[in-house]
């Protein structure tokens, strides 16, 4: 490793723009989309402002410890799903729950109520075409401008990575599971 000497400079750079509601996306294929989706969530909570979340991929009945930290929390968290598409006995119930649970969204980032709202595992049933692009992008653009929305999954899509005021793609660099690894209650559920 090199040793790298602390900045002790740098420009201050002042925001001009008002303060408003963000659209930020966390997309790629390394580990992380969700966890820094409900990092936000956190911090948003921990300033007494309103959170929503919900896991399209996840089934109602979930109870992944997020869900029984943001429950403990009384930070509603909603699965919206049955499971990811390999285990899926139905894939048009599975469509059409991911339907249903946007039109649930949708009305929840339109009525304003919420400073934040998380659309974890948006992307899979956007890159399925369960659900189609545009209503999605028309209800981040209309949506109310203190609204702050975090859209999370791999893949996103380039009309709304355009649209997003910040995108962070996780890269993998290494993966335990690659190494045989399982999945670990506390790091994956």
């Amino acid at each position: 490793m090199e040793i790298e000497k602390p900045p002790v400079d740098r420009e201050r750079i002042i925001p001009t723009a008002e303060r408003r509601g963000l659209i930020l996306v966390h997309t790629g294929d390394g580990k992380g989309k969700s966890t820094a989706a409900f990092g936000l969530a956190l911090r948003a909570h921990g300033r007494g402002k309103a959170v929503k979340i919900y896991q399209f991929m996840k089934v109602p009945s979930a109870r992944f410890g997020e869900h029984r930290m943001f429950e403990q929390l009384g930070v509603p968290i909603e699965g919206l799903g049955d499971g990811f598409s390999w285990k899926s006995k139905d894939l048009e119930h599975s469509a059409q729950l991911a339907r249903d649970g946007w039109a649930r969204a949708a009305a929840t980032i339109a009525a304003g109520e919420h400073f934040l709202v998380v659309l974890d595992e948006i992307m899979y049933p956007l890159r399925y075409g369960w659900l189609p692009l545009e209503p999605v992008l028309q209800a981040l653009r209309e949506r109310p401008a203190h609204v702050h929305v975090v859209l999370t999954g791999r893949n996103a899509p380039d009309e709304l990575i355009a649209l997003a005021d910040t995108v962070t793609e996780m890269t993998l660099i290494k993966h335990h599971f690659k190494a045989g690894v399982p999945a670990q209650r506390g790091i994956e559920d």
